[in-house]
């Protein structure tokens, strides 16, 4: 089949690659334009345009996809499909309405649940014990569609926004390819979605959503810790230095202090009181320094205050 594909990121990018090995003839990718990254701020591609270079398809860079000249561009595509997979920005309803076989979005949750941004992410903050990957016909809303395919994947307790990402984008690519014959040959079911979501929509990450608060649970803050690795990553302020919090774990038993306090330390970790609970803090990055175990931590850095700000 023909497809025009839209997409970022680096889930974006297994999908691209698993189409690409089916054998699909990609005639077009619309990715983000090219942003300033790292400490020189240089500009940079999208992990989907790296791999777009190789493949020598016609790549297309709109500041504003719904300006008139975009629309033009991906229309002149020609495409039979069109697959997207966090492209990061609202699609006109004349893109949508015009390929033979419409838009197919290959969205990392259970739609109609955690509809947005932010899903991979929202599901380890609350706790979810299961999540999955849905396959949907687009429509003018956002991931309002008709679900056409979806996928179960089950939490595990140690899971990390990263690795979670990793397993939604490997599921999430082999639905696709396995979802793609059906709607060609108009064996594919649609099924309406609820108008309304069981869950509030996810929004897009800024990196204060990885700013500790103290005065939540230990839960709640272990949950936040893997939801937010490895970006924009979990941190609190000590000394007046930023932390970065890589990995912590919920210490039993409780213990008791104002939120914030640095319990104790020892070279199973630093044991710090929250709002409900004490948390045990194991990977640790000081500012400007690599990360470490905080039992090797506490060896080459001294407290001076005993509380997080």
């Amino acid at each position: 089949m023909k497809i025009a594909f839209m997409g970022t990121p680096d889930f974006s990018v297994s999908v691209l690659k698993a189409l690409m090995a089916a054998g699909h003839e990609i005639c077009g990718v619309v990715t983000q334009p090219d942003r300033p990254r790292g400490r020189r701020r240089e500009l940079m591609p999208s992990p989907v345009k790296e791999t777009a270079l190789t493949i020598g398809c016609p790549i297309l860079q709109p500041e504003k996809i719904r300006e008139e000249g975009a629309v033009a561009e991906v229309l002149a595509l020609e495409a039979d499909m069109i697959v997207v997979a966090a492209f990061g920005q609202i699609i006109p309803k004349a893109i949508l309405e015009a390929p033979r076989y419409g838009c197919i979005n290959v969205h990392a949750s259970l739609l109609p649940a955690y509809r947005g941004a932010s899903p991979i992410q929202s599901v380890i903050l609350d706790g979810c014990r299961e999540t999955g990957v849905t396959i949907m016909k687009m429509d003018a809303g956002l991931d309002t569609g008709d679900i056409i395919s979806q996928c179960v994947v089950p939490i595990e307790d140690d899971d990390t926004g990263g690795s979670l990402f990793d397993k939604l984008a490997a599921e999430g690519s082999d639905l696709l390819v396995r979802t793609i014959p059906a709607i060609e040959s108009g064996e594919a079911v649609y099924t309406a979605q609820p108008e309304i979501s069981p869950t509030a929509v996810t929004r897009q990450l800024a990196k204060s959503a990885g700013l500790i608060d103290w005065q939540d649970s230990a839960e709640a803050l272990e949950r936040r810790i893997r939801a937010m690795n490895p970006w924009p990553c979990a941190y609190a302020v000590l000394d007046g230095h930023t932390i970065k919090i890589w990995k912590a774990h919920v210490e039993k038993p409780d213990m008791s202090g104002d939120a914030g306090l640095i319990l104790r330390q020892d070279r199973n970790g630093i044991y710090v009181q929250t709002g409900r609970g004490v948390l045990c803090l194991d990977e640790v990055q000081m500012e400007g320094r690599r990360r470490l175990p905080t039992s090797e931590f506490i060896r080459g850095y001294v407290v001076r205050r005993n509380h997080f700000e």
